[in-house]
């Protein structure tokens, strides 16, 4: 059982049918509430379950998706006390001191990692092959760390998360389906059926149905070409409907009341009414409508016409057309700022950018910016502009735009190697997003098969990792760090992978305050023994665990399927990782030799203890879920 202590409806937003989060009745758990108060700082924690739709459950349990949440106020003032940075994890309970678990967890030691870590976030890649990559940027040990592969059924086309970070749902348009992930387990949970070939795909606001794009038959004015609307709760497509030929770009009304759906091929913009889940009517917007979006500030859509070099613009109450804006032929992806005021327009012909102030719906601004502009996206403070003929990052300054027939400040950084027009093939979603923190960006750039992290007011990015052999054709981040989603109240939501009496440990720098909080987890029957244990096991063939400084030796580890007692053969994906103190560490895919068999060749440069993990992402094995190897290395002499 879990109690909240203050408000339930403080966690983060669980919309449409990715769940809610509630708090059991007082009373049912006082281990799983808990205050304390340090320094004139008061901390109240709980642990809510989120439920889609079941009957809630009194205790807490394994595999339990939950949100864990810290209210601090002010003892003095009962003011809420904002802009803090805790962080948190959970693990089984020991009898360790507080202060010596938060000691060790701080210390970056891979050993010492939590099983639950809520400080954390992963960077997911859209690959070539059919596959998503999971990746921790921030693996203590240098590098990343790939923490799964996920396959798919065809190669993915486009994506979108929800806002709870729960679910993933991504087009394959080979496959004529959409695939719905679960990020706590990183599997497929669901391959659901579209119209042909679905491309772009979206969530509306209220996140109570998922729109897909569904182009039809390539090359051909396909009469079923239009939008399949699936509903997140039961994961059922409830409504196709056909607008037009084409390729579709879809936007909403702020209010869930109408989702626009454009038609390249036709030439129009297909309204549809979201409650009756019918076509109102299409609009005759222009040649090659080919983006849209949507101003909160001006509660207008906006439909960019490649060929005609114009932007219409529709009003979201009367739906019907209040403005024409006039630029050139080229026209491509507009997006809005955050705060729906200025809309950002590039021509991939004249290799410009045009800003458009929604109150007034006219261009105020042009720039130059790279050869062949596609994409925009935003930070709070910055427009960041990718380009099909150059590997350069176009960067503009929110805080100096806005201002009519002013110039455009531009300012670039390098994001990769090679052109990103180079590789085989773009996806249409986004090859930049937002680093969590603020202030940074993440690139994914497919042909250097490298994601490069940038922070803003750098002259270049200030460190890359590579994507383990797949060509990153778009990126995603998922922020599993504690966030202040209203004034005082700092919550993430993570999935229980544990049972027993759990260390919920909390550390503040400033103010100063460490404490580990519990909560028992009762074992959960429906996870069967098979989805707790892991698909492999590593058998070590060693004739001795004894090394020496600068010997080359070869490792060899025989893998067993747990299930059958039968070797695992044909892993292209064993890694192994040998480290030690000081930060040493050596990473190599395992070469098999036979009879599911693996072997390395490792030279240890110092004496001490080295501790040999494993991994195997196809299989969803992550380094630290096996037990490690530990390895003694002497001098000589």
């Amino acid at each position: 059982m879990a109690s909240a202590s203050g408000n339930p409806n403080s966690a983060p937003a669980q919309q449409g049918g990715t769940g809610t989060s509630k708090a059991l009745t007082s009373g049912e758990a006082d281990e799983e509430a808990k205050k304390i108060v340090r320094e004139g700082i008061a901390v109240e924690f709980s642990i809510i379950p989120v439920v889609s739709g079941e009957k809630i459950s009194e205790e807490l349990k394994e595999g339990d998706d939950v949100t864990v949440q810290f209210r601090i106020t002010d003892t003095t003032t009962g003011a809420p006390v904002t802009t803090l940075d805790p962080a948190a994890w959970i693990q089984l309970s020991t009898t360790d001191d507080c202060a010596e678990k938060v000691q060790s967890l701080l210390s970056g030691s891979l050993s010492s990692r939590a099983e639950i870590d809520l400080n954390i976030f992963y960077v997911l890649t859209l690959n070539d092959e059919a596959s998503i990559s999971v990746v921790d940027p921030l693996f203590n040990y240098g590098g990343s760390n790939l923490l799964a592969r996920v396959p798919l059924k065809s190669p993915g086309e486009d994506w979108v998360m929800s806002q709870d970070q729960r679910r993933l749902f991504v087009t394959m348009p080979q496959a004529n389906q959409i695939a719905v992930i679960d990020t706590a387990a990183w599997k497929v949970v669901a391959n659901v059926d579209t119209g042909q070939r679905p491309m772009r795909i979206a969530l509306q606001p209220d996140e109570k149905y998922l729109w897909v794009g569904a182009d039809g038959a390539a090359d051909t004015l396909d009469t079923t070409s239009g939008v399949t609307v699936i509903d997140t709760v039961s994961l059922k497509k409830v409504a196709h409907i056909p607008t037009g030929a084409g390729h579709h770009e879809i936007a909403f009304t702020g209010d869930d009341r109408y989702a626009f759906v454009t038609n390249r091929d036709a030439g129009t913009v297909s309204i549809v009414d979201i409650w009756k889940l019918n076509k109102i009517r299409d609009i005759q917007s222009g040649r090659m409508p080919v983006s849209i979006a949507y101003s909160a500030l001006s509660k207008a859509a906006y439909v960019v016409n490649e060929e005609d070099g114009t932007i219409l613009v529709v009003d979201s109450k009367s739906l019907e057309i209040v403005n024409r804006i006039e630029a050139k032929p080229g026209l491509g992806v507009l997006r809005f700022t955050r705060n729906g005021r200025l809309g950002f327009a590039v021509n991939s012909r004249e290799n410009s950018v045009h800003i458009i102030d929604a109150s007034t719906h006219r261009i105020i601004q042009t720039g130059d910016v790279g050869k062949e502009p596609d994409q925009v996206i935003f930070t709070e403070n910055t427009a960041y502009i990718r380009s099909r003929g150059s590997e350069s990052i176009l960067m503009i300054p929110l805080d100096q735009v806005g201002h009519e027939g002013a110039p455009v400040p531009v300012n670039d950084f390098i994001g990769g190697q090679v052109p990103f027009g180079k590789a085989q093939s773009l996806s249409i979603a986004d090859s930049i997003v937002s680093a969590p923190g603020g202030g940074a960006v993440l690139v994914a750039n497919p042909v250097d098969k490298a994601i490069y992290y940038y922070q803003e007011g750098m002259a270049a990015p200030m460190g890359n990792f590579r994507n383990y052999g797949c060509q990153p054709r778009a990126i995603l981040v998922i922020d599993r760090s504690l966030k202040e989603v209203e004034a005082g109240v700092y919550a993430t939501n993570t999935r229980l992978t544990l049972n027993g009496k759990l260390d919920i440990i909390l550390f503040m720098d400033s103010p100063r305050i460490i404490h580990c909080f519990s909560v028992n987890v009762r074992d959960n029957p429906d996870i069967s023994k098979k989805d707790k244990h892991l698909p492999l096991r590593v058998e070590p063939m060693l004739e001795k665990k004894t090394l020496y400084v600068g010997e080359n030796v070869q490792l060899l580890f025989k893998v067993i399927d747990p299930g059958t007692d039968q070797p695992r053969v044909g892993l292209k994906d064993f890694g192994v990782m040998a480290f030690t103190s000081g930060n040493w560490q050596n990473r190599q895919w395992a070469r098999p030799v036979g009879d599911g068999i693996y072997q390395i060749d490792l030279t240890p440069p110092k004496a001490g203890a080295y501790y040999i993990s494993f991994q195997c992402p196809s299989l969803n094995v992550r380094l630290n879920q096996l037990p490690p190897l530990i390895l003694q290395v002497a001098s000589k002499g």
